[in-house]
């Protein structure tokens, strides 16, 4: 890596570090509180259980509400994450307990009894934060009853909260919430109907230190049974990668040995044999549609740093499961300020092969990932309005983004563009490029562009298949089904397998003297992205996500996260081809 982009990178990595701030903490003191202290509690959204992308403000209901109602000031990632925190009339003091304590008395109208049915009847759930720690319960219950002979469905509203408090010393180290069963109302009627809210606090002492009170959210998504099928499943997937590599290093360098070996003894009549050697004035031409090219490459090396600093992050504990805000902030920022590493790659490369035109490179690498990632959020954010939901994005949230991607993220790309063309450099090709463009040989189908890719995207698919189907889990989840550590872990072993699948498949294309090799090798290292992508409609289709905004935000949001691996992986296939392709060249013309 050149000086200056190393100077970017670091950059870059202080900066996310700085400026990634966790979520504020809930007392002034650091989360300690003396006995009959109040702790923050607040309410935040209820939804479907079936559908986690769609939820609603949960005074949408007709909760016991407060009056005045008075809304948390979130963060930037907490809006973007569709969190929207209210105050409640729950009194949760520390170490203070309570039994049956009454919320408040209401008359609920028959409109309101529709509501709670309708949201019984979808399985709602709410979710509340209490000292900064997540904790959910249902609404009501669905039964079948049995009236004068004839089976219907039964809706119970649960009118009762027990909440078990866990501390250490002056601070909370665990929450939960459950609604009782034994105190509930029916609501299957559309009749006005009079209930008492209550709830009821214990609290028990706890050996569990404070820093370690966000694990419970990992280990209890990870029971014995699923996390020794977890890791098992991880290493046999090791296991098959580790074997197929093997097998491909030990063919491809047996095969390639065998050319050298041909080409240093100069027979003619071996010599024909190899064919890659015939084109050696034509491998290292300039691809067409330059511009585009090194736009792919900026912006694949732009989101590869974004996924490498969002793994640091996440070692560091910046970025951690229900760390409200924290990784979209993260992301929007470090995307904003790696803009300098996709303007200084497209047009350090660019300048490779031509001095004018870099701009064009610049600006396509600006908007190659922004301008469809911006269309899908514009098309959900509009779904997300006609539903009423929280993860609808307000006006002033939408300018702060707009002004951030004016304010820095344009000026940081066209800064990194001017330092790739002030240290600019040729390229650095072993053999000669003739004028003319050597003709082709006609290809058997099998060695095309859409077999090649099925090969390389099916192979490197088969290899993280396991871990995508738990990341998806936990994406569109309530549980963590998955860590940042075996997450990075899948994430190299893919890099290296899409680089040796590129190396091998690149060496078969040259060896039937076809030198068109550089857009190749991007399609067939991106070619895995596609295969993710059709998963995620398997994985949607098991699932029991049924509404139109919940489709709509899981193809949507899947299909930019899926463009964004075609771009990184395309990336690493073409800069693992290029060092592959020059070394072979290179060893030829020292020969």
């Amino acid at each position: 890596m050149s000086k200056p982009c190393q100077i970017v990178v670091l950059t870059v990595l202080f900066a996310a570090l700085s400026i990634t701030d966790p979520s504020a903490a809930a007392s002034p003191s650091g989360h300690r509180y003396n006995v009959g202290d109040r702790v923050p509690l607040f309410v935040n959204k209820v939804g479907p259980l079936n559908d986690p992308s769609v939820t609603y403000y949960y005074y949408d209901l007709p909760f016991c509400s407060p009056d005045p109602v008075i809304w948390k000031k979130e963060s930037f990632g907490e809006v973007l994450n569709g969190d929207r925190l209210t105050n409640a009339l729950y009194e949760l003091k520390f170490r203070e307990e309570k039994t049956r304590e009454t919320l408040c008395q209401k008359k609920l109208k028959v409109a309101e009894v529709s509501k709670f049915r309708d949201a019984v009847h979808d399985d709602f759930y709410f979710q509340m934060y209490y000292d900064d720690l997540p904790l959910w319960g249902f609404i009501g219950k669905l039964e079948e009853s049995e009236v004068f002979g004839e089976k219907g469905p039964k809706y119970n509203l649960f009118k009762h909260v027990q909440f078990d408090a866990l501390y250490n010393g002056d601070r909370v180290v665990e929450i939960r919430a459950f609604s009782d069963p034994n105190h509930a109302v029916d609501i299957t009627e559309d009749v006005e109907i009079d209930v008492t809210f209550t709830y009821s606090v214990n609290w028990n002492e706890s050996s569990a230190k404070f820093e370690n009170r966000m694990d419970k959210y990992t280990r209890a998504s990870l029971v014995p049974i699923h996390r020794k099928i977890h890791w098992f499943s991880f290493i046999n997937s090791i296991v098959i990668i580790v074997l197929l590599m093997g097998l491909l290093a030990l063919l491809f360098m047996r095969r390639l040995k065998n050319d050298m070996k041909k080409c240093a003894n100069g027979d003619e009549e071996e010599d024909k044999e190899v064919g890659w050697k015939y084109i050696h004035g034509d491998v290292f031409r300039c691809p067409p549609n330059l511009s585009f090219f090194c736009a792919v490459l900026g912006t694949g090396t732009q989101l590869l740093t974004l996924v490498f600093i969002l793994f640091l992050l996440a070692f560091f504990g910046v970025v951690y499961p229900y760390n409200r805000g924290a990784l979209l902030t993260s992301i929007v920022l470090i995307y904003s300020i790696t803009s300098a590493v996709a303007g200084y790659t497209a047009a350090s490369f660019h300048n490779q092969f031509a001095e004018a035109g870099w701009e064009s490179s610049v600006r396509l690498a600006g908007i190659l990932y922004l301008g469809p990632l911006f269309v899908a959020v514009s098309f959900l954010n509009t779904v997300a309005i006609s539903y009423g939901a929280t993860a609808a994005l307000p006006f002033g949230t939408i300018i702060v983004v707009l002004l951030v991607c004016l304010l820095v993220a344009i000026p940081l790309l066209a800064l990194g563009g001017v330092i790739g063309y002030r240290f600019r450099s040729e390229f650095q090709a072993p053999c000669a490029t003739k004028r003319y463009p050597r003709e082709i040989p006609p290809l058997a189908w099998y060695r095309k562009t859409p077999c090649q890719m099925f090969i390389a995207g099916i192979l490197s698919f088969s290899a993280i298949v396991l871990e995508l189907h738990h990341l998806y889990a936990s994406m569109w989840g309530y549980k963590i089904f998955t860590l940042p550590g075996i997450l990075f872990i899948t994430f190299i072993i893919l890099i290296v397998l899409t680089s040796m699948l590129s190396v091998g498949l690149t060496y078969i294309q040259l060896s039937v003297e076809d030198h068109e090799w550089w857009w190749r090798s991007v399609l067939c290292g991106g070619s895995t992205a596609i295969f993710m992508f059709g998963y995620c409609i398997y994985f949607y289709a098991r699932s029991n996500m049924n509404s139109f905004m919940q489709l709509s935000f899981f193809i949507g949001y899947n299909a930019c996260m899926c463009y964004a691996f075609f771009l990184i992986l395309g990336t690493i296939s073409f800069c693992a081809s290029l060092m592959f392709v020059r070394h072979i060249y290179r060893a030829v013309k020292s020969e």
